[in-house]
């Protein structure tokens, strides 16, 4: 089990040579992780559980999209990251609001409006932990939310402990507009988030 998470820095990066000829090795195993951290709630939103692993990956590739190799442009990059990774008594999670059509998507977007804060997680015998989001910037406005948006759930010592102990966890939204719950999350998902917490 991990303990506190360790914040990326520059000297953990790989340099952009040695990441190009690791990649597909590491961004296989970054994809099979990420398989048991990504839950769908409903038709529509998505969460993505981040970890180090998964900022990690998306550091890396932003730098070799983005062919930054300079200290300053590094430490913007690890600056913006860094935040998304779970401090130990928390989760977070990217949230993708999904709509495939254009149109369909811009409605929806309008209509669901605070849906960030209604995302919850509740651990078997505690009280919901509603989601605090996008602490880094404001994502919607008086038309429409975001499409994306970053969430962090806070645990209590005893939400954590109960969940060391096998305790069940739900995990749900309660829009007015879009509601979903997933009861009991597979256990491989389970696990993988107990690593989150110290």
């Amino acid at each position: 089990m991990n303990t506190t998470m360790a914040h990326l820095t520059r000297e953990s990066l790989m340099p952009l040579e040695t990441y190009a000829k690791s990649r597909p090795e590491f961004r296989a195993r970054v994809m099979a992780h990420k398989k048991d951290r990504t839950l769908r709630l409903g038709e529509h939103v998505t969460l993505i559980f981040e970890d180090e692993l998964t900022i990690r990956y998306q550091v890396q590739e932003m730098l070799r999209a983005e062919r930054i190799f300079e200290e300053e442009g590094i430490n913007d990059e690890l600056e913006a990251y860094n935040p998304l990774i779970p401090d130990g008594s928390n989760w977070k999670a990217t949230m993708m609001i999904e709509y495939p059509d254009e149109n369909e998507r811009r409605i929806w977007l309008a209509k669901l409006i605070g849906i960030e804060d209604r995302v919850w997680v509740q651990v078997a015998g505690h009280e919901c932990s509603y989601a605090v989001a996008d602490e880094d910037l404001e994502r919607e406005n008086d038309q429409k939310t975001s499409s994306v948006h970053f969430l962090r759930f806070e645990l209590t010592k005893a939400m954590v402990a109960a969940l060391r102990a096998g305790a069940a966890l739900d995990i749900g939204v309660d829009h007015h507009n879009y509601g979903a719950q997933l009861r009991s999350v597979p256990e491989a998902t389970r696990v993988s988030l107990l690593g989150d917490l110290s």
